[in-house]
């Protein structure tokens, strides 16, 4: 066979390969966005905070629909000390940035005390919690990278879906939103 024969042949399969993948790609394409937004301070992505984990207000600044799933992104309030019980996400890494106040952020076995600027990374599969610790309003940006399904969990919880939960069910409900609950909240440590 000649080379260039070879060459055409080689071509043209790749042609017939990447026909389906080009396909593909246009079709996703069209549930991303194709324009930016902005989201003003103090509001939320769907005009509609969620109320939920005893006093948290949870603002989405960016959905899991407008990435196709890859990241979520909200902004916590807290008035209330505490946080929630120490998990593990299957397939999510987290990140926090505080943004007001102080928290105190566990990551595997190790504590981190986050004021205003600060931020801490938390890699899927690895126990983690938060607890806002001090007086007055705390502030946190938490992002979930792929979103997996934590925004229709935090949707479903301000709807009161768990409210009647024994905590065996509670459990099963968490995995089914792609984490497991392994331990009480952190609680204030002495420093």
């Amino acid at each position: 066979m000649k080379r260039t024969n070879f060459l055409q042949i080689c071509l043209a399969a790749g042609a017939v390969v990447m026909a389906p993948l080009n396909v593909m790609a246009k079709s996703i394409k069209k549930f991303l966005l194709d324009k930016g937004f902005m989201v003003n301070a103090g509001k939320d992505r769907n005009d509609k905070s969620l109320s939920l984990l005893e006093g948290d207000t949870f603002d989405c600044k960016v959905s899991t629909k407008d990435t196709n799933g890859d990241i979520y992104v909200f902004e916590s309030k807290r008035i209330k000390e505490g946080g929630p019980a120490h998990h593990y996400h299957f397939t999510q890494d987290e990140w926090w940035y505080v943004l007001q106040g102080e928290f105190l952020i566990k990551v595997g076995e190790t504590v981190y005390q986050a004021k205003a600027g600060d931020s801490v990374f938390g890699p899927r599969m690895i126990p983690h919690s938060f607890a806002k610790i001090g007086e007055g309003e705390a502030k946190l940006l938490m992002f979930f990278q792929p979103a997996g399904k934590m925004e229709e969990f935090f949707n479903k919880m301000s709807q009161g879906v768990a409210r009647n939960m024994t905590p065996e069910e509670q459990d099963k409900f968490r995995e089914e939103h792609g984490f497991k609950r392994v331990g009480p909240p952190i609680k204030q440590l002495k420093w």
